[in-house]
């Protein structure tokens, strides 16, 4: 069930690449909340800023500008061992290419992430492992290799393992990207099972297909958050100086 508590809040947040005396303006002013338990998605075309957003979300990048608090607390001043730490207990991370690594069976890509958790034990970490593969209905095929899996198995044991410490929140960039249409349901119709047993999703998608599967949509363009009226009433030109 959704909260009235914003579990992540942005404020006028702004990224600026500098490459070559070109300035890139991926992201321009954004304000975003989303709250705890909501499932949200963040559409637009290629290019418009969805994965450069993630990425700040997910704290693999800062901000040129603005203000960016997880669970009521600002993210700026963090030092590098704070954001790892943070990136493993608190976010969950669902990649499009998978990343899950070769040489490790199931159980091992999904128990990685605990590894790096001190106050965990074994034990622990069995049950924990266990319990995500359960939730991804993959606990069958916990000793079988990434190369043994198809892409849609493949992407369950990523879900588990992003779910396994328990994080305040997933962001799934393209998670379906590289899968067919069934599978991509499929993996879908995951994350919304998901979303209902309490989980908090931020999903980055081009499609509307997909997006349809979450709360609430976010529209992207140009590096800016425009309202799906905007988007379809307002031609690109306008768009890109509105």
């Amino acid at each position: 069930m959704t909260s009235t508590n914003p579990l992540i809040s942005l404020s006028e947040l702004q990224k600026v690449f500098l490459t070559d005396e070109i300035e890139t303006h991926a992201l321009s002013d954004v304000h975003l909340e989303i709250l705890e338990g909501e499932f949200v998605s963040v559409e637009g075309p290629s290019g418009c800023g969805k994965s450069t957003l993630l990425s700040i979300l997910g704290l693999l990048d800062s901000p040129t500008g603005g203000q960016y608090s997880l669970n009521g607390k600002s993210v700026a001043g963090l030092n590098a061992s704070d954001r790892a730490r943070i990136r493993n207990e608190e976010i969950g991370f669902v990649f499009q290419a998978f990343n899950l690594i070769g040489d490790l069976n199931v159980y091992e890509n999904v128990e990685l992430p605990l590894t790096y958790r001190e106050n965990v034990s074994r034990s622990e970490r069995k049950s924990m492992v266990m319990e995500a593969l359960e939730k991804v209905h993959m606990s069958h095929r916990t000793r079988h290799y990434p190369a043994q899996l198809s892409g849609g198995q493949q992407q369950r044991v990523a879900v588990a393992r992003a779910l396994v410490g328990q994080p305040s929140i997933l962001l799934a960039d393209e998670p379906t990207g590289n899968l067919d249409s069934n599978n991509g349901t499929a993996v879908m119709n995951l994350l919304r099972e998901l979303h209902e047993q309490g989980s908090t999703i931020c999903m980055v998608t081009h499609d509307p297909r997909y997006a349809a599967f979450a709360d609430r949509n976010v529209h992207l363009f140009d590096g800016r958050v425009v309202d799906e009226q905007t988007l379809h009433s307002m031609g690109s030109d306008q768009l890109k100086t509105a």
